[in-house]
């Protein structure tokens, strides 16, 4: 099986695509903001890494978010909502859960499809 790490680091690779498959390390926005504002950042993120990959959001297979806040669900999905095309929503579980630093009130990592 031939794999492919994107955006390699010391602790973590940005992507690492294995076969078919596409698995991308918890994204999260370079800026402070509201957690629309961060949705919107990590989103494009996603899209240039999976494109990095021979991917896109179409592929997505499942999604994990991490929330800082659980009660800002709905200003996430306002986001997620119109970003993720019709008839092709991923798997996807989100979670409240304290992030790596404070700033941060929104992670997302998905697999795909390459």
């Amino acid at each position: 099986m031939n794999i492919e790490r994107i955006g390699v680091g010391p602790r973590m690779s940005q992507a690492v695509k294995a076969g078919s498959l596409v698995f991308l390390a918890g994204q999260v926005a370079d800026h402070p903001g509201s957690v629309g504002e961060q949705t919107e950042a990590i989103l494009v993120k996603i899209d240039a890494l999976l494109a990095k990959a021979g991917s896109d959001k179409t592929r997505i297979l499942s999604a994990n978010i991490w929330l800082a806040d659980i009660n800002t669900f709905a200003q996430m999905n306002a986001v997620w909502d119109k970003w993720v095309p019709s008839g092709h929503t991923p798997a996807r579980a989100t979670v409240e859960a304290r992030l790596a630093a404070p700033e941060f009130k929104v992670e997302i990592a998905v697999v795909a499809a390459a």
